[in-house]
């Protein structure tokens, strides 16, 4: 089966891409990161973590509103973009490679449920298994979240809060949208690497010419392209299956994605002022939402009992 844009859907894509290039650049990323208000730019954030919890952007989140990012699936009759769960992943992937902070998942997922969030008005949080993200920003949280404390989040970006015990919820187009943003990250970092490899020389040569970096490099990329499809179909069958069977790509794509982009740099990788340690901490962050690797595997070993039966 082959998949490919259509020409609303490439627009939408590159629409999505300009409006976070606008909204949040690498600047915004880092001054985000510095102070979690967006001030003080690239040059504060590359001291390090302020040592508070990131706060949310609320006119970054209500640009997103307006441009429909949280109402994409909504249907029209009820002030929505009337579009589907295709779109919807190629704007997560978008977020996903911007590393667009924030509860967007839950805020999207509570459109049409939760007054105001459609239009990025109000902030929702959702109770997701044990970890709670962004739980003390959000104006409304789905889900019992009594007993929540604080964590200190591997993501600076990405504040958590532990429940005192598991919470169910195998959410299919959750673990799917999740999936999209770990297909952003794969993609961004596979980016990353291959811009590194071109510019860094040593021994009179890019680094890329080495065989041990150009086969990081291909791998980087097999991984991404191969997720990218099993997402895109799943995203086109809505299949619990292919969405379990797309999830564990898309993870594996984004973390061995991400830590071999720091191989690709070398020890500039591990240090403060390099993006590629952002997207790891994030990619790892979202294995543990809804669907990650244990509850995909068991959905695509009991679909495999079943067709043996």
């Amino acid at each position: 089966m082959r998949f490919r844009l259509t020409e609303d859907q490439r627009a939408l894509r590159d629409g999505v891409r300009e409006l976070l290039g606008r909204r949040f650049d690498r600047e915004a990323l880092w001054g985000a990161v510095a102070g979690g208000d967006g001030v003080g730019g690239a040059d504060r954030g590359r001291e390090g973590p302020a040592g508070g919890p990131p706060r949310l952007d609320r006119a970054l989140w209500r640009t997103l509103g307006d441009a429909g990012f949280f109402a994409l699936r909504l249907p029209e009759a009820d002030g929505g973009v009337g579009l589907g769960l295709p779109e919807a992943v190629l704007a997560f992937e978008e977020a996903g490679r911007a590393l667009l902070p924030g509860p967007l998942l839950a805020t999207h997922l509570a459109a049409g449920a939760v007054p105001g969030a459609a239009t990025g008005e109000t902030v929702v949080a959702a109770v997701d298994g044990m970890l709670v993200e962004w739980l003390a920003e959000a104006d409304v949280v789905r889900g019992d979240a009594t007993g929540a404390v604080p964590l200190h989040s591997l993501d600076p970006l990405t504040p958590l809060h532990r429940l005192p015990a598991r919470q169910p919820g195998r959410d299919p187009v959750a673990a799917l949208l999740t999936a999209a943003e770990q297909l952003g990250t794969a993609a961004r970092v596979c980016e990353l690497a291959a811009q590194h490899a071109r510019a860094r020389e040593q021994f009179g040569r890019p680094v890329g010419a080495f065989q041990a970096v150009a086969h990081l490099c291909a791998g980087m990329l097999v991984r991404t392209e191969t997720a990218r499809a099993a997402v895109y179909a799943a995203a086109v069958t809505a299949d619990p299956v292919d969405i379990a069977a797309a999830r564990l790509l898309a993870d594996e794509a984004a973390v061995h994605g991400a830590r071999d982009c720091l191989q690709v740099h070398g020890g500039m990788g591990f240090t403060w002022e390099s993006e590629v340690h952002l997207h790891l901490k994030r990619a790892w962050v979202r294995t543990h939402r809804t669907g990650g690797v244990t509850e995909s595997e068991e959905i695509l070993a009991a679909a495999l009992m079943a067709g043996e039966a």
